[in-house]
Parts: structure tokens; sequence; C-alpha cells
């Protein structure tokens, strides 16, 4: 069996919060390796429609990190290439009825205390925006800081920024510890990989991988569906979705959720998302999900309802009781620090997520408090 030692941490997952966290590190100084067991971006990030996203967060902690992130982002897209598809499109979020508009003034209230930019359209200046949306809309807000990117992309070019040693295909099956109990290293069917640290970037497996270390965190599968159409013109010009989105994405049910997500790409097919319930790592297709999506979709923009959908696909978002992610070192196993459980928010959130990694790793001050994200909240 293979060993390395000369690194400063290990990170478990390739998808765009473990890229990110590894980006970050190696610009800290820290030697790093990430391992996943399959390819980059196979699993929840794959699965995403790239959304970057502060108009569907209320004031609090999630905001506070998704304004970092947004900050980050076009950093980011000012470096990385292309291909990551890095598109500051805003948001529009539409009302059907008017007290549907002002508790959308509410929401967006808080936000702007918090320092997000939102705009109220009224009813008849929402066509200026979207000249295809439906009419009878009561109004909406105009959120300027919402972002897009291609999720798969991003990730990988992340991750090849980042300079880190990568492992893929290789399941890590323990995570090793010194006689005081503290991490070592991680091993994997052909390798071990010795670190002071180790990085549980695992999304949706995140609770398995912190089992192998002994402790628990909570983090359970939410699966959710995306449609595809076939390419269009630009008809969608902003990410377009309905009030009803916001309950869902705080809401903690199980059941079967669906508020549809519309927007365009520069590649041409819209995508149509997302649905949400909870039914463990169940890939079963659903047709009343993406019956759901598809009508939802029409109802906000009637032109859709004769376009052919090419395809669906569908993931697991990583979900914690409290809607939060769990980022920061583990006090009940030293050098385990956690990032994951950012349900569908993950590549929002994924730059902030790498620089409180990187900031705990390197000893370095947090540019956010990091004390709501605090993985033992569940213990």
């Amino acid at each position: 069996m293979l060993k390395t030692h000369s690194l400063d941490a290990v990170i478990i997952g390739a998808g765009v919060v473990g890229a990110a966290c590894a980006y970050y590190a190696a610009r800290a100084g820290l030697t790093v390796a990430v391992v996943d067991r399959g390819p980059v971006a196979g699993g929840t990030t794959g699965a995403g429609e790239g959304n970057l996203l502060v108009s569907d967060k209320e004031a609090g902690p999630e905001l506070d990190l998704a304004l970092l992130s947004t900050r980050l982002w076009r950093e980011l897209a000012a470096t990385l290439p292309r291909e990551i598809e890095y598109e500051s499109k805003g948001g529009l979020v539409v009302a059907s009825a008017p007290a549907a508009v002002d508790a959308l003034r509410d929401f967006a209230e808080g936000q702007r205390k918090a320092g997000v930019e939102a705009v109220e359209v009224a009813a008849d200046a929402l066509h200026d925006l979207e000249p295809h949306l439906a009419p009878g809309l009561a109004g909406g807000f105009h959120y300027p800081q919402d972002a897009q990117v291609q999720p798969a992309q991003a990730a990988a070019r992340l991750l090849a920024a980042s300079g880190a040693e990568v492992h893929l295909g290789e399941e890590v099956t323990a995570i090793l510890l010194d006689a005081t109990g503290a991490v070592r290293g991680i091993r994997t069917p052909r390798r071990e990989l010795l670190a002071p640290a180790v990085v549980n970037a695992a999304g949706t497996w995140g609770g398995r991988i912190a089992s192998l270390a002994g402790v628990e965190l909570p983090v359970l599968p939410r699966r959710g569906f995306v449609l595809v159409t076939e390419p269009l013109p630009r008809i969608v010009r902003h990410k377009v979705y309905a009030a009803d989105y916001i309950a869902d994405v705080a809401s903690g049910s199980a059941e079967l959720q669906s508020s549809a997500v519309v927007e365009g790409t520069p590649a041409g097919p819209v995508l149509i998302g997302a649905t949400r319930e909870r039914v463990g790592f169940d890939r079963t297709l659903s047709t009343e999900a993406l019956r759901r999506l598809a009508s939802q979709a029409a109802a906000l923009f009637p032109a859709l309802s004769d376009v052919r959908i090419l395809r669906t696909y569908h993931g697991f978002r990583p979900y914690l009781p409290d809607h939060l992610p769990a980022i920061g070192p583990d006090p009940r196993r030293p050098g385990l620090l956690h990032a994951c459980g950012h349900e569908g928010a993950g590549i929002g959130l994924a730059p902030a997520t790498g620089v409180l990694i990187a900031a705990a790793l390197a000893g370095g001050e947090p540019e956010l408090p990091a004390d709501p994200f605090r993985p033992e909240r569940f213990a």
C-alpha cells in the first residue's frame, strides 16, 4: 500500500465544495490531496443547476456566507477559464397575488440590511425584464447579485487551479487516528494518505465519512429533479422563480415539493428545476415530480408549453436539520474538519466555505463568524 507523508490536509470529496477547499488551502500555502470514490463533480455538484443565489436566503448566517461567496465568485470568474460559464444574469422572483408581493417586500427589507441589492418591480414593469413572462402577475423583485456557473466545469477548473494531488475512483475506507485519538490521515484500498487534518467535503455522504471518524453528523439526502429543454433563443434572460420557491427551500418537509426555477443557458437549453423530497437514496424516476415542474414552468413562461424536453437528471442534496452547512473543525475529533450539508446551495456557497476551511487549517482569522456552522451543534 502506497503512503504519502508530506501533506498538510486531505480533502474527501471532489465536488465544488471540496475543490474550493483545495483551492483556498493551496493559496494559504498548504499542501493538500483530494480523494473521491468517483469522478470530479460525480455527486451533488454534477446534478446541480449552478445557482449562485442570494435572493432565496433570509437575513442570517447563510446569507452572510452567500454574500461573501458572491464576491469570491466574481474574483474567480476573472481568474478561471471561461469554461466555468459564469453569468451575472441576476434573479427575478415573481408573485401571483398582492399578498405574496407584500411578503416578498418584507423578506427583501431584511436582506437589504445585510447588504443584498433587491429592487421591487411593479406588475407593469415585469415584462421589461422578461418579455415572455405570463401576464397577470402581481409584481416581483429583481436581484442583480444572483448569478450562475456550469457546476461540473467550475469544480474541475477550481481543482486544477489548486494544484492539489488528486485521487479519483478511490473510496475512503478508514479515517486514521493516532494514539491520542487525533486524526492522522485516511486509507483507501490503494493507499494511505497521512496528514494532521482531514476535511469532510463528501456532500450527501458526509454523515458516513463522519461516522468513520467516530462522530455523528445527521446529513440526509434530499432528492431533486431538473428538466433540460431543446436549445432555444434566449427567451429567459434571468433566473426566474415564483415566491413559493423560497418557502420550499426553508421547509423541512420530507414530502415532494415543487416550485419551478427557470433559466436560460449560454448553450441554448433552458433548465427547469427543482423539486425537493426526502426518499433516501432512491433514484427512481418520479413522473409526478417532472409533471409538476413542466406545468409550473409553462405557467411562468407560456412559450415553453410546446417546447421539447430533451432530458432530465436528478441528484441528492445534503440536508441538515437546521438548513445550515457544517463548516469547520470538529472538537469531538481533533484534526477532523467538515465542509458539507449545504443542501441545494453548495455551488453558490463553495468559495466562502473554502475560505473558512483554509483559515481553520492555516490558523488564520475567518472572514465570517464560523460559530453558526459548528459541526458539533447537533450532538
